[in-house]
């Protein structure tokens, strides 16, 4: 009888592990337009006339996106050059569960782009190329660059370095994206020779993450597997600690602790 026990209890233990590890993998996780860990570029795609522009995960997904692999505006001779949009989340695509990122790390974003546009002056309206990173409606940090750097109507990479702090340790998903927003503006050129000599149309062009020259375009996020404090457990026991401590490790916990229960119920000798 105690070994017919024994054997019970060792079919439970199976039962209950085969179950763990067939659990199904985070949604987030299988999908390649979502963050992962092993999946922590998010890309810019958008349209010819950089009217839309959108984001997302999958590299190889640039389904409606301009061909030509950038967006651009033009403006006329002395037409102010001006642009101010936001690069967001694509619809529909919204995060399926909370992106965390290392306390320790680093967000890097590489753009690039093309302006051509006249200095400012100390009349002249401007507005230099600043670069604002929102978490949902929040901006969390902004990266600005002079006009005179940038529009000499030639290709200009930005490398923008964001350590982590604790307002971007947590992304919460349908609310907390992440989004860019591109503004810019100055006069554009004028004087003699312009339309007859020089070509003094203005252009404002951003590059997009299927561009033919493989400029790197895309923004990089320390993504890590983390849960919060105190969530997925009742606070408290061994399941809870292991849970906080490393995702996944819940259910495994649980099972060991009604393995090691199973055995012993069954190993303890039965009054008559």
């Amino acid at each position: 009888m105690q070994a017919r026990r024994r054997l019970q209890a060792l079919g439970l233990v199976l039962i209950l592990a085969l179950s763990s590890t067939a659990a199904p993998a985070s949604a987030q996780a299988n999908d390649p337009k979502q963050p992962s860990v092993d999946n922590p570029h998010m890309h810019f795609w958008g349209t010819e006339q950089l009217d839309q522009c959108w984001t997302h995960f999958d590299r190889n997904d640039s389904d409606g996106s301009s061909p030509s692999g950038y967006g651009e505006k033009t403006f006329s001779q002395s037409q102010q050059v001006e642009v101010d949009y936001t690069c967001g989340i694509e619809s529909g695509q919204t995060f399926k569960e909370d992106m965390y990122l290392d306390n320790n790390g680093t967000i890097l974003i590489e753009l690039m782009f093309r302006i051509d546009s006249a200095d400012c002056q100390d009349n002249s309206e401007c507005k230099n190329l600043t670069i604002t990173l929102s978490q949902g409606i929040i901006e969390v940090a902004q990266h600005i660059i002079p006009v005179e750097s940038i529009n000499g109507g030639t290709d200009e990479s930005v490398r923008w370095e964001i350590p982590v702090n604790e307002t971007m340790y947590r992304w919460n998903k349908s609310g907390e994206e992440p989004s860019i927003r591109i503004e810019y503006s100055a006069p554009g050129d004028s004087g003699l020779g312009c339309g007859f000599v020089f070509d003094c149309d203005g252009l404002f062009r951003m590059y997009f993450s299927n561009n033919e020259d493989n400029f790197s375009v895309e923004a990089n996020f320390p993504v890590v597997n983390k849960t919060e404090p105190g969530t997925g457990g009742d606070g408290g026991g061994i399941g809870g600690a292991v849970d906080d401590a490393l995702p996944g490790f819940g259910l495994a916990a649980g099972v060991a602790a009604l393995a090691m229960a199973a055995v012993a119920a069954s190993s303890r000798p039965r009054k008559e």
